[in-house]
């Protein structure tokens, strides 16, 4: 019998990947339940790490303490908070580092952040952190955070250039960064390129590359515009057709996103963090594809929580 290969053989690939996922706070109670249910989903895939981001301007500043805060309580997952340097000065910064500290919460992910939407280009509070190597710098001062930043494969919008980028970077991991998150991407070689360039500029932190399933492919569309990334014509022709069609959506999506994993696994990547936008199934498959199976410790704590939708 001729045997098939396939992309996902794990004898090929004997150690299973780090994952840690990311959520954002819900603005609602059914929300709020969308994002226990999916929480609960993922957590028995043990995940190094889950994020909670944290809107402009500190919109979503107080929930996200309490989502973050809810997340290590009930499923003892370890969170990890954003802050951003937007609309805020460093000792309302400090305050709400020092909550985090004081909650058992100390992982956080350290961005400048993005202006309000119609605000046009960052500009730092007047008594604020202009950067967020600045940022990063400011919360080791105040304790022996466990920091993580964000790197852009394609370049931030706003740099000036691709070895600024880099540059500023740098600066991010000497002031006390332990690890980079990137942005998203959809092909193999933006990541690899990135790794090298960044290795060159004396970046030596984990560059971990950020995944970012394609569930609504016009939504990624306006995601991709606005952070700069990239988007082949590929990936437009495996979803052509198909808005109608959610079912062979996620199996495509699920796919293509494995195989983005798979690429990057043969290159020596074993971490990947993925942005589930609060949903699970599509993760959880990708995760499957990756070899990664359910701890069986966490069955019926996940069957329990996920009935509950309180976060608070």
């Amino acid at each position: 019998m001729n045997q098939l290969s396939t992309p996902w053989d794990q004898q090929a690939f004997p150690v299973h990947p780090a994952v840690s996922f990311e959520f954002f706070p819900p603005s609602t109670e059914q929300l709020q339940q969308k994002l226990w249910q999916a929480l609960s989903r993922l957590a028995p895939l043990s995940p190094r790490f889950v994020s909670v981001t944290y809107g402009a301007a500190g919109a979503t500043r107080e929930r996200t303490h309490e989502t973050v805060v809810a997340i290590e309580r009930r499923l003892g997952l370890r969170p990890a908070a954003h802050l951003t340097c937007v609309g805020a000065s460093r000792a309302e910064i400090e305050t709400v580092a020092r909550r985090y500290w004081q909650a058992g919460i100390h992982h956080l992910v350290a961005l400048r952040g993005d202006p309000p939407q119609g605000q046009g280009r960052f500009t730092p509070h007047t008594d604020g952190y202009g950067s967020a190597a600045e940022l990063v710098a400011g919360l080791k001062r105040l304790a022996d955070f466990e920091i993580s930043v964000a790197a852009h494969p394609e370049t931030h919008p706003d740099a000036v250039s691709p070895k600024a980028d880099l540059e500023n970077l740098k600066r991010k991991q000497e002031a006390g960064a332990s690890r980079a998150i990137t942005q998203f991407f959809f092909e193999p070689q933006v990541f690899l390129r990135f790794r090298d360039a960044a290795a060159r500029a004396g970046v030596s932190m984990p560059l971990v590359p950020g995944i970012l399933p394609v569930t609504n492919f016009q939504q990624v569309l306006k995601f991709a515009a606005g952070c700069g990334a990239s988007v082949p014509a590929s990936l437009a022709r495996h979803f052509d057709g198909l808005d109608q069609d959610p079912e062979t959506r996620t199996l495509v999506a699920a796919h293509l996103a494995g195989e983005l994993c798979r690429q990057l696994q043969s290159e020596g990547v074993h971490e990947f963090h993925f942005y589930t936008l609060n949903r699970a199934a599509l993760t959880r498959a990708i995760c499957h594809l990756l070899g990664i199976r359910a701890s069986d410790r966490f069955d019926a704590q996940a069957a329990s929580s996920g009935n509950q939708a309180d976060l608070g």
